[in-house]
């Protein structure tokens, strides 16, 4: 099998200090080869590492927020390097332009680089057994690599890599090496273990709240105390008096009081007399959602999507169902509050800490400091979650300012009150459907949806599906910050959009699988407009989930919810089956079906899609951020609810459909569909159709 990838790929080896091979590979238009050489003399980080002493380092170059990239993105490389897992050491790279796009978020890590990450491995295979061959003057082509070793078949000779490293460094890197053939993958599609489990479960100081340096002083920040006020006055005479207290900084819209630890820090902060003032409206949350509605029932000016004429089939139609879904704000809520290391001096910066973006990290201290991007350093710990919060650098960029006043090490860190008020939210959203119905036809579908901050947009697979359609969205204007939230924009349009089909089809009398199976072989034979989607490869994950679940024979007390999505390159479908406990729902089992690609790392996939599912119900069931006058009501995790372990499901079952296509996201697609499934599986059991999260608070 050849590389998909073509020669016009740049890859490049050099000699590592003492001799030995590294190998390091970069798209074409990352930069220049030049300017690659010259910053390899004095950078020891590239994806390969092979020293003389056998020691093989492979580097996980995209943030680690807990998706698992730091395992799979090596082992890609080392299923085509074919070297023994078990004794590869890996390290988190840091931020370097040798390393392309190093982002975690949009479930792009693995889709991103897979195919990169097989031409390193392969063309530095093809260099050590080209090594081995000139060894010992043979072909090429009678030579094999295994285990982490050449050998000659013939002969039985072997040589290890660290044998041939410092001679295979010498040659001309192949730019069309030979990938593997699916079939013959060793560790891609087995369950491998977390290259940093260990050191989770015991405690060892990973994160970047475990950063200690010479010298370094202690952080908190006074933020506003709401959305609408801005720092009017301080008043620091009390707090400059606690015994540790260091210094303070007034910044633009904030306060810092740096001491020798963060107790005294935090102390120091709780003694400022600081007078905020209102600057902009003081908005609510029952504010936003009044003026959902009013927009919702005025339409939007401009249709995203037009396909057919809704209002004529209206008029055909026996019933129009019209319904409206509500979903609130939500915090990002990671188990790692924010936290940030940074040492400024004069004309460089050391940047440390937990962050999505790295390279925007840079650019953005580059820019407000003005230090050259060169004389920034960026590393990455590994993260306590990320789920989009980390998208956003304020935490990064605001520990440099207060390093950069001070001319000290830095680490400003959060409280979970902290990371409450001043988060980038899920917006609160609400969705309007109506569907044009006969009595066993859908005619048309109409969506319409708002959301605070940013217009709302997406659709379903109807689209496409269905003669008429028409989707409409719409943005409140609001000094609320919003942000990207674990699948963004599928996690809140997949519920109203899989529960409206639910109530479609009890309207209908239509089997909720059966129905999802008739739209996508319409969107396949007769597609309407353009499509979004692969039918089949809906298809390929509704029958498998309904196999999985013995879909139609539903054992006796159970009652279940079925729903699908389509997010991020991939598809998930899901059946969830719950019991009622003396009269309350109790989830109970989950299915779930997805396609994928080929699956990297089977164990890490699995998780991937079981926490997805968690993470689903959790938010579903329980927190929401309410807004008074601009302050956030739930300001710890006593009031901001989330799922306990009895709340979880008792199984969650999880099966991929085999596929040797590259890679598609995974980190998220199994989070949107579970809302609706959950939703759908009540309306089963007690014939109450739940229109609005949290759901617990509708269920009393």
């Amino acid at each position: 099998m050849k590389s998909t990838v073509s020669r016009r790929h740049f890859l490049k080896a050099s000699t590592i200090a003492g001799g030995g091979l590294l190998l390091s590979f970069s798209l074409l238009g990352y930069k220049s080869i030049s300017k690659l050489a010259e910053e390899d003399e004095f950078t020891p980080n590239a994806y390969i590492k092979i020293s003389p002493d056998g020691t093989i380092v492979l580097m996980a170059p995209n943030p680690e927020i807990g998706q698992g990239v730091t395992t799979s993105l090596p082992l890609i490389v080392a299923e085509e390097l074919c070297v023994n897992w078990e004794k590869v050491k890996v390290a988190l790279a840091p931020l370097d332009e040798k390393f392309g796009r190093q982002v975690a978020g949009g479930s792009g890590a693995i889709r991103g680089k897979f195919a990169e990450l097989r031409i390193v491995g392969a063309a530095a295979r093809e260099m050590l057994i080209a090594a081995a061959a000139q060894t010992w003057n043979v072909p090429v082509d009678e030579c094999l690599a295994d285990e982490g070793m050449v050998i000659h078949q013939s002969s039985g000779k072997k040589l290890s890599y660290g044998e041939l490293a410092t001679k295979a460094s010498k040659l001309e890197v192949p730019t069309d090496p030979k990938l593997k053939n699916p079939e013959d993958f060793k560790f891609l599609g087995t369950r491998v273990k977390d290259v940093e489990a260990h050191k989770i479960t015991t405690g060892q100081p990973l994160y970047g709240i475990d950063t200690r340096r010479e010298g370094m002083l202690f952080a908190m920040v006074a933020r506003p105390p709401a959305y609408g006020k801005t720092l009017k006055n301080v008043d620091d005479t009390e707090a400059r008096k606690i015994n540790g207290v260091k210094d303070i900084v007034k910044l633009k819209n904030s306060v810092a009081v740096l001491a020798t630890s963060t107790w005294i820090a935090k102390k120091g902060r709780d003694a400022l007399i600081i007078e905020w003032e209102t600057s902009e409206k003081l908005e609510s949350s029952s504010d936003h959602f009044n003026s959902f509605k009013e927009l919702l029932a005025k339409g939007a000016d401009a249709k995203s999507r037009n396909d057919g004429d809704i209002d004529a089939a209206n008029k055909t139609a026996q019933k129009v169902l019209d319904v409206y879904y509500e979903m609130p704000t939500i915090s990002h809520g990671q188990m790692e509050p924010l936290n940030y290391f940074a040492d400024v001096r004069k004309d460089s910066a050391e940047l440390f800490g937990p962050t999505q973006v790295p390279a925007k990290v840079r650019s953005d201290v580059a820019e407000l400091l003005g230090i050259a991007p060169e004389n920034i350093s960026v590393t990455l710990p590994r993260q306590g979650g990320g789920f989009g919060r980390k998208l956003m650098n304020d935490n990064a960029v605001e520990a440099a300012l207060i390093s950069a006043a001070v001319q000290k090490p830095v680490q400003v860190q959060w409280t979970r009150e902290d990371d409450q008020q001043n988060d980038f939210y899920r917006p609160a959203t609400m969705y309007r459907y109506r569907a044009g119905l006969s009595e066993d036809k859908l005619w048309s579908w109409h969506q319409s949806g708002i959301a605070i901050g940013r217009e709302v947009r997406g659709d379903s697979y109807v689209a496409g599906a269905l003669e008429n359609y028409r989707s409409e969205g719409q943005g409140l204007e609001s000094n609320t910050p919003t942000g990207w939230w674990r699948a963004p924009g599928a996690n809140t349009l997949a519920f109203p959009a899989e529960s409206f089909m639910d109530e479609v089809c009890v309207e209908l009398k239509k089997d909720p699988v059966a129905f999802r199976l008739e739209l996508f072989e319409k969107a396949k034979k007769q597609p309407i407009g353009k499509l979004q989607f692969d039918p089949d490869k809906y298809k390929s994950v509704v029958e498998l989930v309904a196999e999985m679940s013995d879909w139609g024979t539903t054992p006796e007390g159970v009652f279940r919810g079925f729903a699908t999505w389509y997010s991020f390159g991939s598809y998930a479908a899901q059946v969830l089956e719950l019991k009622l406990e003396n009269g309350k729902p109790r989830i109970t089992k989950v299915f779930c079906a997805v396609n994928c690609g080929t699956v990297i790392n089977l164990s890490g996939a699995e998780n991937q899609v079981q926490g997805a599912i968690i993470d689903g119900i959790c938010h579903a069931m329980f927190p929401k951020i309410t807004f008074v006058d601009g302050a956030v009501a739930e300001t710890n995790f006593d009031s901001y609810k989330f799922l306990r372990i009895k709340d979880a499901p008792l199984d969650i079952e999880v099966k991929f459909v085999p596929s040797n296509e590259a890679p598609t996201g995974l980190g998220e697609p199994a989070l949107p569909p579970v809302a609706a499934a959950i939703s759908n599986a009540i309306y089963a059991a007690t014939g109450k159709r739940i229109r609005k999260m949290p759901f617990a608070e509708e269920l009393g």
